[in-house]
């Protein structure tokens, strides 16, 4: 199946984790891929491995706080493929304050996760929705988490930065939903990924025990819904939040 054949998909923190699994699940059904992510060597790597299964791709290292650097990764992208058809705004990161309290969290660990985690992802949108309006067509997928639904506690950085995510996904999903673009994100509950190995071990168990499946998510599982939610398939759905959390939310 080639659902996404001469279409481009552009992945943010696409070397690693959930970015780089929906990656390789796109890349399967047929899309090019760049990807853009803060670490060279890992982007190496991931390159190497889609180009041998014969993908092409584009690997462009930046930080996507950093404006400019997103500008130019676009028209990177845009020089090699021509278009944008697929956004996927994976990169984020949980901070440092893992496990403490409100009054504990570093105020600069605090904007830094915001700046990565919101306005890195609304960057990244901004300059990417002028070449899918060209087109009439786009599908912005946002990575958002259970924490921004619930409010996991002593994660006060990342749970209110995901929370913004969810607010960003359904605002500019109205904004656009006569264009032929949607927008819309996953809330995944835990998954095994790097960013998640960085979380105490006592707070992941504390996650995963309110799972009813009692079981972490794997990546493939998020790298199928993610490629229904960017396909032609998803037409009528645009600005929602997909559960993925074992069914521990279920609205």
């Amino acid at each position: 199946m080639n659902r996404f054949e001469n279409q481009v998909a552009v992945i943010t923190g696409g070397a690693q984790g959930l970015g780089f699994g929906a990656a390789k699940r796109l890349g399967s059904e047929g899309a090019k891929l760049a990807l853009l992510d803060m670490n060279e060597k890992l982007l190496g790597q991931a390159t190497k491995e889609l180009e041998s299964g014969k993908i092409p791709s584009l690997a462009v290292q930046l930080d996507v706080t950093d404006h400019r650097a997103v500008k130019d990764a676009v028209k990177q992208v845009i020089a090699k493929f021509g278009r944008i058809d697929i956004l996927i705004n994976a990169a984020g990161i949980t901070g440092n304050s893992n496990g403490k309290k409100s009054h504990e969290v570093d105020p600069d660990d605090f904007t830094r996760v915001w700046e990565v985690n919101v306005k890195g992802m609304f960057l990244c949108c901004r300059e990417v929705l002028p070449h899918m309006l060209k087109a009439n067509y786009g599908r912005i997928i946002n990575i958002a988490s259970m924490a921004g639904k619930d409010g996991n506690a002593n994660m006060l950085p990342y749970a209110s930065s995901k929370a913004a995510v969810i607010g960003l996904v359904k605002g500019m999903g109205k904004e656009y939903a006569e264009t032929g673009i949607t927008v819309n994100g996953i809330a995944p509950a835990v998954v095994r990924t790097a960013m998640v190995a960085g979380v105490p071990e006592d707070v992941i168990k504390g996650l995963t025990d309110k799972i009813p499946m009692k079981r972490t998510g794997e990546i493939s599982e998020l790298a199928a819904l993610m490629a229904y939610i960017a396909s032609r398939e998803c037409s009528f759905t645009t600005g929602f939040i997909f559960d993925a959390s074992g069914g521990r939310a279920t609205y």
